[in-house]
């Protein structure tokens, strides 16, 4: 092909690229790649296909998804001067469109059809500009699918199939000379629409009803529906062709003069500019770093104490997956979170790996051995693991609570929450307000435009509801980060930033010095209460969480000390002088009488009883305390009889009787077969090493740099071997493009010898071990023992080819 040759086809556009054109193609298009296309007529065929046309279509922003919308109902091929004429209109719009916006139009066109050129949407130079065929039939019109510009088809499709008296009678009552030949009449009628003069002439005549019959249609939709008997405004509209029938009783407005009625223009707002973020409040950039800085801590706290709750085996898995109600609702109460808040902790906690299902029988979550490093390491270092994994992955608690498109109810941690463009939209999001100067946050009204605009919403997103997926994902993106401490007070935090663009280990780093420092001491006060006035250091914050419950949080943290904690403490191990030393130690304020009263009055009692499995019984050497148990009404459930003076039977088993008897106030400790104290600590349940869920990727990965040479080398040399001129030995014709050379083993073999011992590179067809015939361009490298060993450049990789399944062999003319 001539350089001076306009291409014929997509085909040959995509031949005539270079190597870097080509693969800027394939990287933004990465779904051709699958498999490898062997040569361009392959690649372009793939390109034409309507699921990678749809998917290409869906990726542009709003202006280039316009640009193309235009050329498809432009005349094909249209020169750029008719595509740029469609989208800032003839300039006859009373004032509608602004002239900034139509500088705007001029200075970005260019850039849009460059990005249409480069994702082979449109081929041909400006002056034939082509839509590819599969997008102009996504984007023409039709009355089932409107065009996504409101236009209708034009007269020649409109009058399609119409009889020629009808033709005449429409000529006649638009005022045009007769024609008996039907392209005549059309060409006439079309010719009328697209004359501005005559055509202000001929609706200067128009009823006012007729005219505001056609400002419902001129934006669209172009269809509207008619009676057998028309109202006087839409005969008048009928008789002159303004309304042509599309069926017995729809009618359109032509396209040609909905453009006059628009002044040329295909859109009614073109949006050539993005849309700009916004801000809503400016703030101290170090106030929103310490801002986000107490979340991430928070969010680190959070997540340890989820770990914590289901340390001995959280909730039974459902069978269709996923936790109940009821268990998340459990959960937000133990979390003392909102139900969707819990579910965001939980799912955060299972995409960072550190919850998984067990996979026993009984199949419940806890926490994955993973889990355990994760909380030995530094705060920092644990937040920054909890937003790397909100980064990436691609399930999305926000859909708790939903029902999927079978009207099944979406639960926490179970199958169908996976959405692919959730990594997507939160690194868009970020760089948004990454963007913006630090401090500052942003409308969130300002940052769905601007999505919409770089992604506009197209009929087949549209299936998550009236809202389309991408915006609620932002939503629910800029809700999550102030949770997360990824944002602070709406602003996007320092640490933030270079996590995004300096890597964990530098967000870390800035982390750090903004993290309360763990304390090592409490306040213990007369009410039986202690006051952490700050977090605390990991070991004390596990010994005072066995021996007090939590009774309030937020800046400090109250603990409450009761009967029935103390008795926690002291079934883990702990003596009532180790409890004494553990308070005295870690306390600055001095240990309160009632305090110390209660822990010995609970110790003294502790064990006093001692339960075995009779199946299971109660020891005690005072037989007063025994009869009391006996003539007690509420031990009745427990079916209790005495087998000796200081031993009762009971048919109960060891826990149901400790759980009775310490309700009816007794304080008994359970023992072993030995007779010996047993000590009950919390159990710590893990799961088998499980790694943290995959992300389910939004179509194919993006190809590196390397990946991307060698397809491209691939699909020249397979274009080579389909299209290059071959010289054959003999004087036969040469081999037509696309057929096998055919010769003689013989031959074959002195052929590849030859290229061999000069370095030459040759052309092959090949029949492989499952009978499928292909081309090859190889340079052999060694020929021995029935086999020619070459660098096949269609592969672009050494191969072992036998000869006798080498049809025949050709030399690739200069």
């Amino acid at each position: 092909m001539g350089t001076t040759t306009p291409p014929r086809t997509l085909a040959e556009a995509l031949r005539a690229r270079d190597d870097e054109s080509l693969a800027g193609l394939l990287r933004a298009r990465p779904d051709l790649l699958s498999p490898v296309p062997g040569d361009i007529t392959q690649l372009a065929t793939r390109a034409g296909t309507r699921a990678s046309v749809v998917r290409a279509l869906e990726r542009l922003d709003r202006f280039a998804l316009q640009a193309a919308e235009a050329l498809a109902v432009a005349p094909d091929p249209a020169p750029y001067g008719t595509l740029l004429g469609l989208l800032t209109g003839d300039g006859q719009d009373d004032g509608e469109q602004r002239d900034d916006v139509g500088a705007a139009i001029v200075a970005a066109l260019p850039g849009a059809l460059g990005v249409l050129r480069e994702q082979a949407l449109v081929w041909g130079d400006d002056d034939r500009l082509r839509l590819v065929r599969t997008a102009r039939e996504l984007l023409s019109p039709s009355p089932q699918h409107p065009s996504p510009t409101g236009l209708g088809p034009t007269v020649a499709e409109a009058t399609a199939g119409m009889s020629p008296g009808r033709l005449q009678e429409i000529l006649a009552a638009a005022g045009l000379p007769a024609t008996h030949d039907p392209v005549s009449a059309v060409a006439a009628l079309t010719g009328l629409f697209t004359d501005r003069a005559r055509m202000g002439e001929l609706l200067d005549t128009a009823p006012m009803e007729a005219l505001a019959v056609l400002d419902r249609l001129v934006w669209g939709p172009p269809y509207g529906e008619v009676t057998p008997n028309p109202t006087p405004p839409v005969k008048w509209l009928r008789d002159r062709g303004l309304l042509l029938p599309v069926s017995t009783r729809t009618v359109v407005l032509p396209r040609e003069a909905a453009l006059h009625l628009r002044a040329g223009r295909a859109h009614r707002t073109p949006e050539p500019r993005p849309p700009v973020v916004t801000a809503v409040a400016e703030r101290d950039p170090q106030a929103v770093d310490s801002a986000a800085a107490g979340q991430a801590y928070l969010a680190v706290t959070t997540v340890e104490e989820l770990l914590k709750h289901w340390n001995g085996g959280g909730p039974v898995v459902l069978r269709a997956g996923g936790l109940s109600v009821r268990e998340l609702r459990k959960t937000a109460a133990a979390l003392d979170v909102q139900e969707p808040v819990a579910a965001f902790w939980v799912e955060l906690a299972y995409a960072a790996g550190l919850l998984a299902s067990d996979g026993e029988a009984d199949e419940r979550y806890a926490p994955t051995p993973a889990s355990d490093e994760w909380l030995e390491a530094p705060a920092q270092e644990r937040w920054v693991s909890l937003a790397t994994a909100w980064l990436t992955a691609t399930r999305t608690s926000g859909l708790v609570g939903g029902q999927d498109a079978k009207g099944r109810a979406l639960s926490a941690l179970g199958p169908d929450l996976d959405r692919s463009a959730a990594p997507e939209v939160r690194h868009r999001v970020l760089a948004l307000l990454d963007a913006l100067p630090a401090g500052t946050a942003p409308d969130p009204e300002s940052v769905l435009a601007r999505l919409r605009w770089e992604r506009p919403l197209r009929g087949a997103a549209a299936t998550e509801g009236t809202t389309d997926l991408r915006s609620r994902i932002a939503l629910w993106t800029l809700n999550e980060s102030e949770l997360l401490g990824i944002t602070g007070r709406g602003a996007l935090a320092g640490q933030t930033r270079a996590l995004l663009t300096e890597g964990p280990a530098k967000a870390a780093g800035l982390l750090a010095p903004l993290l309360p420092e763990p304390l090592d001491h409490v306040l213990l006060q007369a009410d039986l209460t202690a006051v952490a006035p700050g977090p605390l250091e990991r070991p004390l914050a596990d010994m005072l969480g066995t021996l007090a419950d939590v009774e309030s949080k937020g800046g400090a943290t109250v603990y409450r000390f009761t009967p029935g904690s103390v008795r926690r403490a002291l079934d883990a191990g702990q003596t009532a002088a180790d409890l004494h030393s553990f308070l005295a130690t870690h306390s600055r304020t001095p240990v309160p009488q009632p305090l110390s009263y209660l822990i010995d009055d609970v110790a003294r009692r502790h064990g006093h009883l001692r339960i075995g499995a009779a199946s299971s019984y109660v020891r005690c050497d005072d037989e007063a305390v025994l009869g009391e148990i006996l003539a007690d009404k509420r031990s009745a459930a427990l079916r209790l009889r005495r087998i000796a003076p200081t031993v009762l039977a009971a048919r109960a088993d060891p826990a149901s009787l400790l759980d009775g008897l310490r309700e009816m106030g007794y304080a008994p400790a359970a023992e072993s077969a030995d007779g010996d104290v047993l000590i009950t600590r919390a159990g710590a349940h893990r799961t088998p090493p499980r790694s943290a869920p995959a992300p389910v990727p939004e179509g194919p990965p993006v190809p590196d740099t390397t990946l991307l040479g060698a397809a491209v080398r691939a699909i020249r040399a397979g274009d080579d071997a389909a299209t290059v001129v071959h010289a054959q030995k003999d004087t036969a014709a040469a081999t037509p493009p696309g057929g096998l050379p055919r010769t003689t083993a013989a031959e074959t073999l002195v052929t590849v010898q030859a290229a061999a011992m000069t370095g030459s590179t040759v052309w092959i067809g090949y029949v492989n071990a499952e009978g499928a015939a292909s081309q090859r361009v190889i340079a052999p490298v060694r020929v021995e023992g029935g086999y020619v060993t070459a660098y096949d450049h269609t592969a672009d990789e050494i191969r072992t080819y036998p000869l006798h399944r080498i049809t025949g062999v050709a030399e690739l003319a200069e």
